[in-house]
């Protein structure tokens, strides 16, 4: 078992859910996010859980990639290595090309993809030194094809990071460093807690559960909760592009 977590992004929604679900499971856990107050909330909740495991906090904005490196070999040194890394910092703002909302769209892509560029890659220099580890990256069911509106950025980018876990994996696959992508469908968070309307939405501890269970089976590619996404994402990439208007 994978005792030594990082997950980033840990102070609320998908990143808290892990976090509350790997200290029942008796894991050391690193854990940074922007808002510090919230993680020293979270460790609190956390060491009541289970008392014999080590909570390491540090505040971090993935945007600031410089720190991204320090901030991860800092953990790697508090929990004397890592065994596995949770890429899952992520925003969901944005809105359609052309409408004046470039900002909002261009911080999505930057936050969604760009971060994520630079915790993979501190995350497999260490992995690389240990000739071990787990890499997860927390994609999403709208990788598998473009949405509009404000899902348009926002689904550019989990294509992307479906493509850089594959690029990874491919990279390493003859060593026992393992790569794992995770596309959740729709989870109830705080990316999304103002869009009402959402097919087949599961609560947080739910989804949660199902992102835990896959990426303890350490799969190249995972789609979460199994129902219906490990079948419907099939038929997702070729619905009429009217059906996907709908469902947007």
């Amino acid at each position: 078992m994978r005792k030594k977590i990082l997950i980033t992004g840990a102070s609320s929604g998908l990143g808290k859910g892990m976090a509350l679900l790997f200290a029942k499971k008796g894991c050391d856990l690193a854990l940074c996010a922007r808002r510090m107050e919230n993680l020293e909330t979270l460790k609190i909740e956390l060491e009541s859980i289970n008392s014999d495991i080590k909570v390491s906090i540090k505040s971090l904005d993935v945007n600031e990639h410089d720190n991204v490196f320090r901030v991860f070999k800092e953990f790697e040194q508090e929990l004397g290595g890592l065994d596995r890394v949770i890429v899952n910092a992520g925003m969901g703002k944005g809105a359609s090309i052309g409408t004046g909302y470039f900002h909002a769209n261009k911080q999505t892509a930057e936050t969604n993809f760009i971060a994520a560029i630079a915790q993979a890659e501190a995350a497999m220099e260490i992995f690389r030194k240990q000739n071990a580890g787990h890499l997860v990256m927390i994609s999403s069911i709208s990788a598998v094809r473009g949405f509009p509106r404000a899902v348009t950025v926002y689904a550019a980018t989990k294509a992307a990071i479906t493509t850089l876990s594959e690029g990874i994996r491919i990279d390493v696959m003859n060593t026992p460093i393992k790569v794992s992508c995770i596309h959740p469908g729709w989870i109830r968070s705080e990316i999304n807690e103002k869009i009402k309307k959402v097919p087949f939405i599961v609560d947080t501890e739910t989804g949660c559960k199902s992102i835990v269970k896959a990426i303890e089976k350490e799969k190249a590619n995972s789609f979460v909760p199994s129902w219906p996404w490990a079948w419907l994402h099939w038929f997702i990439r070729v619905f009429p592009s009217g059906w996907i208007a709908k469902m947007s």
